[in-house]
């Protein structure tokens, strides 16, 4: 079982800033990780990583970082 993809509903919230006003969006790291094709990387990579019982699914992200 892979994690739920996020949804964006298209509300904001008041109390929370959304990552882009928070982060510089010109940094190499996240210029990086809009250069990353994460579907096929999950694609990959998701027959490595195992869905058995007490192994909660993590995004791919995040297995990807971890192992870098």
């Amino acid at each position: 079982m892979r994690p739920k993809e996020r949804r964006d509903s298209g509300q904001t919230d008041m109390f929370r800033a959304r990552l882009d006003q928070i982060v510089d969006m010109n940094h190499a790291l996240t210029r990086l990780g809009r250069a990353i094709d994460w579907r096929f990387l999950e694609a990959r990579l998701g027959a490595v990583y195992t869905d058995a019982p007490g192994h909660p699914p993590l995004p791919t992200r995040l297995m990807a970082g971890l192992a870098s």
